[in-house]
């Protein structure tokens, strides 16, 4: 992979993780956090949407795709926190 592929790799993970805070929480995770719930959010949303036979392109399909996985990350880590 190269660098530029990884800051780009990074800079979704990262925005995805901030939107996903702010849609389920209010607020963003940090940078680091973010990023993570991101890059997480990105694997689960690329399941989901295989699952349902949902083909993004282009960036903006990969930020809706991996703020959607994040969103769904942060409700099911609400949901085993409750219990």
């Amino acid at each position: 992979m190269e660098i530029t592929s990884l800051i780009v790799f990074l800079a979704i993970g990262a925005l995805a993780g901030w939107l996903a805070g702010n849609i389920m929480k209010g607020r963003g995770f940090g940078l680091a956090g973010n990023i993570i719930v991101g890059i997480v959010g990105a694997v689960l949303g690329g399941f989901v949407f295989g699952l349902l036979g949902i083909t993004t392109g282009g960036l903006i399909g990969a930020i809706i795709m991996a703020t959607i996985g994040a969103v769904i990350l942060l409700y099911l880590l609400s949901l085993v926190r409750r219990t």
